[in-house]
């Protein structure tokens, strides 16, 4: 327990600093950052490069729209590069490409921050694919999170004096300027994301993750009897595994993942991967405080999202602190649950990452999820339903912020209000969006999860019964999460999975990112209420406590009979 709470601690003592940095690279006062003199020629030139206006406004339309436009024309890049791989450059281990459906749930996964990988890293993807697609993939998809999560909280949080406020709530139908996409996604690149990405890479390389453009080593094991040599495939692997951890990406170099000793080849290695997955979220929950002005909020989101961690850590660590049933009447038969983990690592560190790496849709391992006792898979499956755990980098407060909505709805009609949110009215149209953006999850995932199970033949998967089930499930809620993770007992590499997961990607990804955009402007159009005596504080524990309440019942509704006749009915049938 000693090193669990260590990470807890240096995710805190990290993300302070960090977070601070990030208000100050992030906002749009003259004042936000000195360091303008550094960065603004690296970013004019790309805005150069790019042939885009940087300095002009967006309506919440124009934003979404350059969003949806640089992820259609990444998806194409990174699946044609996928397919012609094998007659592309940078391919010392003469790879071929890949299949076109295979190809194209590769594009959509790395394009929606999830890294679902129906494929093995280093048998199937050159060194151009892994560096050019994958890893800016890695890079810009977090960078987006983080953009809307800021142009959110520019019209919708951020303090403004009387005037201001008055005059915005004046301007009835006019557009909203909710900032400029490309300056949003450009500065949290070039100041935040690759800055603090390369110092986790040189830390990599320093405790041994390969750093190289050389092709796959030619080895002799160090046991004389065995006569054959061993192929180790190797690359510039600590890169992608810095903004792998750091973007909550997931999807490793090596088709293990963080298991694999060169990718994770120490225990120091092991920590820094670990405190990496909670670092950019935590630190948002700072940023988004101070460029504000609601630290007091940000403090109430913060405080249940620690309790949500702290309890998923908690019951991970002791489900897999129990023996596995498998080893009944064997010698471990009283051991804990060592089946898929890493020796180095052992139940608690692994058990540690399994929880942070879905509360924070980041999808990587450092042991296998399918091998985790019938409980703690349900831990991993409930992060991913609640997703707000943290959550991926900027789409995770997105998602909480969507919840607190809601959350302010039915507060105000508790206490005989009129519903609202920081003085602004919450009416048919807000929660119209609202409500379809947190219920597009149980739909999307208990749709694909029935269809594929009514047809056996689709699912291939390596387990019948209880188990079976949770492999559909698990996967279909990864891909909806932007997770990435999976029980890798499916065989999965299929057109019918390839295609039903792409189709979660994409629907877990931009209607919970962007609509919770549209509704930020919509509000910011409106005059904003002065508070009285029977206004609903946000920032009361009060509050906090109803919208952790909306969170964990809105999830129960949705997922609880499923729950029972997955995970919860293996688990009751180990014990009986």
């Amino acid at each position: 327990m000693n090193n669990v709470m260590l990470c807890y601690a240096l995710v805190f003592i990290l993300a302070f600093p960090l977070g601070l940095y990030l208000a100050r690279c992030l906002d749009d006062s003259p004042r936000a950052s000195r360091l303008d003199r550094l960065f603004w020629p690296i970013e004019a030139l790309l805005y150069r490069l790019a042939g885009v206006d940087a300095g002009s406004g967006m309506s919440w339309k124009s934003y979404a729209w350059a969003v949806i436009k640089l992820h259609v024309l990444m998806i194409i890049l990174a699946w044609v590069t996928f397919m012609a791989q094998g007659i592309l450059p940078l391919n010392p281990d003469d790879i071929p490409g890949m299949s076109w459906d295979t190809a194209l749930h590769t594009a959509i996964s790395f394009a929606t921050n999830t890294n679902q990988q129906h494929y093995s890293g280093q048998a199937q993807l050159s060194y151009l694919s892994q560096t050019l697609a994958i890893v800016t993939l890695q890079f810009v998809t977090p960078a987006t999170g983080l953009a809307v999560l800021v142009a959110i909280a520019r019209v919708l949080l951020k303090r403004k004096d009387a005037e201001t406020a008055t005059d915005a709530g004046a301007q009835g139908n006019t557009p909203i300027d909710v900032g400029n996409y490309y300056r949003d996604l450009v500065r949290t690149l070039v100041r935040a994301m690759l800055p603090v990405a390369a110092v986790v890479a040189l830390l990599l390389s320093w405790q041994g993750v390969p750093s190289t453009l050389h092709g796959a080593e030619v080895v002799q094991p160090l046991d004389a009897s065995v006569s054959e040599s061993q192929v180790i495939p190797r690359g510039p692997v600590a890169a992608m595994v810095a903004i792998k951890q750091l973007g909550t990406n997931g999807g490793g170099w090596y088709g293990p993942n963080s298991s694999v000793p060169l990718e994770n080849p120490t225990a120091l290695a092991n920590v820094i991967e670990t405190v990496s997955l909670l670092l950019f979220p935590v630190a948002l929950l700072i940023a988004v405080g101070v460029m504000t002005g609601r630290r007091r909020l940000l403090f109430g989101i913060g405080t249940v999202m620690l309790v949500f961690s702290l309890i998923s850590t908690s019951s991970a660590i002791i489900s897999e602190r129990a023996p596995n049933a498998a080893f009944s009447g064997l010698a471990l038969s009283g051991s804990a649950n060592m089946e898929g983990k890493e020796l180095r690592f052992g139940p608690e560190m692994s058990a540690l990452w399994g929880s942070w790496t879905t509360q924070t849709s980041n999808g990587s391992v450092n042991a296998m999820h399918d091998s985790f006792n019938p409980m703690g898979g349900l831990v991993e499956l409930m992060d991913m339903f609640v997703n707000v755990t943290f959550g991926g980098v900027g789409v995770g407060l997105i998602g909480y912020l969507l919840y607190l909505m809601l959350a302010a709805f039915i507060g105000s009609l508790m206490i005989g209000r009129a519903p609202e949110i920081l003085g602004k009215p919450l009416e048919t149209r807000e929660m119209r969006w609202i409500s379809l953006a947190i219920l597009a999850q149980p739909l999307v995932v208990l749709g694909l999860t029935a269809i594929t199970l009514a047809f056996p033949s689709l699912t291939g998967n390596s387990n019948p019964g209880f188990h079976g089930l949770s492999q559909v499930l698990y996967e279909y809620t990864s891909a909806f999460a932007n997770n990435g993770s999976g029980f890798e007992g499916l065989g999965d590499d299929t057109p019918w999975w390839n295609l039903s997961c792409g189709l979660a990607l994409l629907a877990g990804r931009f209607l919970p990112m962007l609509a919770p955009l549209a509704v930020a402007a919509w509000l910011a159009q409106k005059r904003t209420a002065p508070a009285g005596r029977g206004t609903l504080s946000m920032d009361s524990a009060a509050f906090a406590g109803l919208t952790a309440g909306v969170i964990v019942i809105i999830n129960l509704l949705g997922f609880l009979p499923v729950l029972v006749m997955g995970p919860v009915a293996e688990q009751l049938s180990l014990a009986f």
